[in-house]
């Protein structure tokens, strides 16, 4: 008996022992659960003290009644062993490898800096891509003519390029695009603005180093309106905002109420042209749109799958490609019409 009682507190002790061990040693694992939502529409801290996310000088704000939120993912990245079997039975967190959110060759602090780089990036392209819905172009500007090159005594600093051989210029990629289409050597007709009047001036293109065809210039972008926006949200970092961004700019600005009255939730990545891309955590931010009581989500049609698989009930996954789609959707909303949604 007194060995049997020595084995059962043999026993216990150990049992104490790896209980403790699991609540206090680390393991390679995170926890994604869901994060805080934030109306584009809205203030930093959702109430009338906070700053308005989305500001604009110079032109007239325009109220909505409906929000437009844009949604997060909040990370846990140390995780005991305790935890982590915790977050594999919670139905709204995700327990990942480390690795998957931190990979080894970088610290968690550049990998927070490159979250920020992200995010940032994300505010300028939706800037750029809510501006052009609004009515102000992307405009392609000479910064600098290199020596050498057919384009001296053509074009000029600051001269905005239009076109190319009759096919609009919009980006420093589609000039680039253009000119390459052609063997160098080609004589190409150029549509530029100069000083308010447009001219179309003939350039041979030139074989750069690398053998491209090129005209020998430097260009930069600028986008002219009337009024300065400004986006303060510094809590989050990523490009996943950048949809929700473009459509609170525009939503901002024109005289149109975009949500008709409804919670819209949403996430993807936007680019200059307008497209939408995939995201990471999409079930944990399904859960933060139904929390925060959205009617639709708009969905990456990339995710599409993937949401599909981790429904939250009464919330449709509406299937957005570009800004166009989003912008279409809207649209059908307010009509009391089904958008497209996400299909397998």
């Amino acid at each position: 008996m007194r060995r049997r009682g020595l084995t059962v507190l043999f026993g216990a002790l150990l049992l104490l022992v790896l209980s403790w061990q699991a609540t206090v040693v680390k393991v390679p694992y995170v926890a994604m659960g869901p994060g805080p939502t934030y109306d584009t529409l809205g203030t930093d801290t959702g109430k009338p003290g906070g700053h308005p996310i989305i500001s604009v000088e110079g032109a007239t704000a325009t109220k909505s009644k409906g929000q437009l939120r844009m949604t997060t993912v909040s990370v846990q990245p140390e995780l005991t062993l305790y935890e982590a079997m915790a977050g594999w039975f919670e139905h709204d967190h995700a327990v990942v490898p480390r690795e998957l959110i931190y990979p080894p060759d970088r610290t968690q602090q550049q990998v927070d800096e490159d979250n920020a780089r992200d995010f940032q990036q994300s505010q300028t392209s939706a800037e750029t891509v809510a501006l052009r819905k609004l009515g102000y172009p992307v405009l392609v500007t000479v910064g600098e003519v290199s020596e050498g090159f057919p384009a001296v005594g053509k074009l000029q600093k600051d001269d905005v390029i239009k076109a190319v051989d009759g096919t609009a210029v919009d980006s420093p990629d589609k000039l680039t695009e253009l000119i390459r289409a052609k063997p160098a050597g080609t004589v190409r007709q150029v549509e530029i603005v100069r000083g308010g009047q447009t001219q179309t001036v003939e350039i041979a293109t030139k074989a750069g180093d690398d053998g491209n065809p090129r005209l020998g210039v430097q260009v930069g972008t600028t986008q002219p309106h009337p009024f300065k926006l400004t986006i303060q949200l510094d809590k989050i970092g990523g490009p996943s905002a950048g949809l929700m961004f473009t459509l609170g700019i525009i939503d901002t600005i024109e005289p149109e109420d975009l949500t008709g009255g409804m919670i819209i939730a949403g996430t993807g990545t936007i680019d200059d042209a307008g497209n939408v891309g995939p995201i990471g955590g999409i079930p944990q931010k399904l859960v933060a749109a139904k929390a925060a009581g959205a009617k639709v989500f708009l969905t990456p049609a990339s995710n599409c799958a993937e949401a599909m698989d981790n429904p939250q009930p009464g919330l449709p996954l509406v299937k957005v490609t570009n800004v166009d789609d989003a912008l279409a959707a809207l649209t059908a909303l307010r009509a009391g019409r089904t958008p497209a949604l996400c299909s397998r």
